[in-house]
């Protein structure tokens, strides 16, 4: 995990940075709905679990794109080589979530080996991290699933005072489309210090892209 810090003078951004992050603190979210049909298929051909998929998926388009690792680190702006998965493992017993993290890979393999052996270790446990030794890395970004409820939109929303330009990524509940295409609701908020809808779009784009062509590869 590195961080690189950023000239605010020279980085074409800056003064667009400035202005919502200080002047006029902004921040938006969208909800779109992305075609699962064929990602869901080469999982179950792959006899995976899905979540892992959607989390390592997210996180590798995410990771493309400077602008949705922007941080601020001891009062410097900068960005993180990668982010980190930070999402709630749901606990059947009680009703309950604890925080889990999984470190990223590009290597799918390696990262869902990971999400498994993070499963095996810590799923049981309870409280508000399931990793309760180590704090959440400091380029984890929050990335879930409802899988209760096929929403129209979701946004979260941070409310603590401190610096925070990572996104927040949630998922819904899959629906079959008049087509009888499997659909999924992906809700993605960001600060817009960070990203405008650009960066979303692209984001958004790549990563139905490598949906339709997950498994190919791999």
């Amino acid at each position: 995990m590195t961080f690189t810090p950023i000239d605010l003078q020279r980085w074409p951004r800056g003064q667009v940075f400035w202005y919502f992050a200080k002047m006029a603190p902004t921040g938006y979210s969208l909800t779109v709905e992305l075609d699962v049909t064929e990602v869901l298929r080469r999982t179950k051909e792959r006899g995976l679990k899905f979540f892992p998929v959607y989390l390592w998926l997210v996180t590798k388009h995410l990771n493309n794109q400077v602008e949705f690792k922007i941080a601020e680190k001891d009062g410097q702006v900068g960005y993180f080589d990668t982010l980190t998965p930070l999402y709630a493992s749901f606990h059947q017993d009680d009703k309950t979530f604890s925080l889990m993290w999984t470190d990223y890979d590009d290597d799918f393999d390696v990262f869902y080996q990971r999400y498994v052996e993070n499963q095996k270790r810590f799923g049981e446990n309870h409280g508000v991290l399931c990793q309760p030794q180590t704090p959440p890395p400091e380029n984890a970004y929050t990335v879930s699933c409802v899988p209760w409820i096929n929403f129209k939109h979701f946004a979260v929303h941070s409310y603590e005072n401190k610096p925070y330009y990572f996104p927040s990524v949630e998922a819904g509940r899959f629906y079959e489309d008049e087509a009888g295409r499997m659909r999924m609701p992906l809700s993605i908020t960001c600060h817009h210090a960070a990203t405008d809808g650009y960066h979303v779009d692209r984001f958004l784009r790549e990563l139905q892209e490598e949906m339709d062509g997950f498994g190919a590869k791999l």
